[in-house]
């Protein structure tokens, strides 16, 4: 499930982004993508390929890792991010919400170390 009033646009800096064409509420579910997991041997592989930035840790144990579908990989990184992330382990899925009210035009960010207020560097960005 993707609310319909979410689209892909070019994000500045950042090559594409997921945006919402009208207001939305803190507490809305924007999605609920089904994942594939991957053992920790694929995950070797997939380490390799460009695929890595997308993919999240999974599992109790953060053992395994998952590639989510739908528009989730497309989602950017803020600190703190409008949005946040959870993980169903048994049923597969990631759930993406709002933290706050949002703006139509604005771009929905997620947080990758999980908190949506935690700002703790990713391995992308300098210190």
């Amino acid at each position: 499930m993707i609310l319909p009033t979410l689209f892909l646009a070019p994000s500045p800096g950042r090559g594409r982004g997921v945006f919402t064409e009208v207001p939305i509420d803190n507490g809305t579910i924007l999605e609920i993508a089904p994942v594939i997991v991957l053992s920790s041997n694929e995950r070797a592989f997939i380490d390799q390929t460009r695929l890595h930035d997308y993919i999240f840790l999974w599992g109790e144990h953060s053992d395994q890792c998952a590639m989510a579908l739908g528009y989730v990989p497309m989602y950017n990184h803020r600190s703190p991010s409008n949005c946040e992330y959870e993980m169903e382990w048994d049923t597969e899925l990631i759930r993406i919400r709002a933290v706050r009210d949002i703006e139509a035009g604005e771009e929905l960010f997620i947080n990758y170390q999980g908190d949506h207020d935690n700002t703790s560097p990713v391995w992308f960005e300098s210190n």
